[in-house]
């Protein structure tokens, strides 16, 4: 059965926590939840999954600890937590907006507010899952920083940005100066597609390899187990039209 793009979302999400060992792991969204949740069960099994309250969970979301707040501080300003977030906007060294678009004094619209992300950013790996890639939110400049990146970070202990993921491929940071990298092309994307959606300059390595295929336990827990409702298919349609 043919693969779909958001399935490819699904594995480069979970490819995200692949060697963290036993740390917390906060998706926020649909398809970073299903790749947590994935690579607990299939490479990631020191993985901790939690409710967003105060309760560790396993896969298929029934208790299997509790997380107290005083410990989840402690996970999140100590580096032991992974979280993948959404970006409204984010630039070429991983900088990220979902506070306003606009001038933060007078802004266009207002966005969801700076929330945690500093806190975040700076105290533990974060990673994005942006599901419509375009220039509207790769962009050379963020109108306001909320997601700290590397030209920002100013060498805290803690920061680092695994990567990003949209629905044309998998970025990272491996650049010497720390600027976003073309890492992998879903099937069916080009580097040109990526570089007309993208309003700076990505770096292109000269062979970019295609994001993982999923094996076929993987297929089969995303579809029968994880998500047999397809809700994926709702946040990364296939084809759809790029606005």
């Amino acid at each position: 059965m043919t693969v779909t793009r958001a399935e490819y979302c699904v594995i480069a999400c979970a490819e995200a926590w692949r060697g963290d060992g036993e740390v917390l792991a906060s998706p926020m969204g649909l398809i970073p939840a299903l790749g947590a949740r994935l690579a607990r069960l299939i490479f990631a099994p020191d993985l901790l999954l939690t409710d967003g309250e105060a309760t560790l969970v396993r896969p298929d979301g029934t208790p299997e600890g509790w997380l107290p707040y005083r410990r989840h501080l402690e996970f999140v300003t100590g580096g032991r937590r992974h979280v993948m977030m959404g970006a409204s906007q984010i630039d070429r060294f991983g900088n990220q907006n979902i506070s306003c678009i606009g001038d933060w004094e007078r802004p266009k619209r207002q966005l969801l507010g700076v929330r945690g992300a500093p806190v975040n950013t700076l105290n533990n790996p974060t990673s994005y899952w942006i599901p419509r890639h375009s220039r509207r939110v790769f962009v050379e400049k963020v109108d306001m920083v909320c997601g700290v990146g590397y030209d920002r970070a100013g060498g805290a202990r803690f920061h680092r940005i695994p990567r990003v993921v949209s629905d044309l491929g998998v970025f990272d940071f491996a650049t010497p100066d720390h600027s976003m990298r073309l890492a992998s092309l879903h099937p069916g994307v080009t580097v040109a597609e990526v570089r007309e959606a993208t309003s700076f300059d990505l770096a292109v390595p000269d062979d970019v390899p295609p994001t993982r295929e999923p094996t076929a336990e993987e297929l089969r827990l995303v579809r029968e187990v994880l998500d047999p409702a397809n809700a994926r298919a709702r946040e990364v349609a296939q084809p759809w039209t790029r606005r």
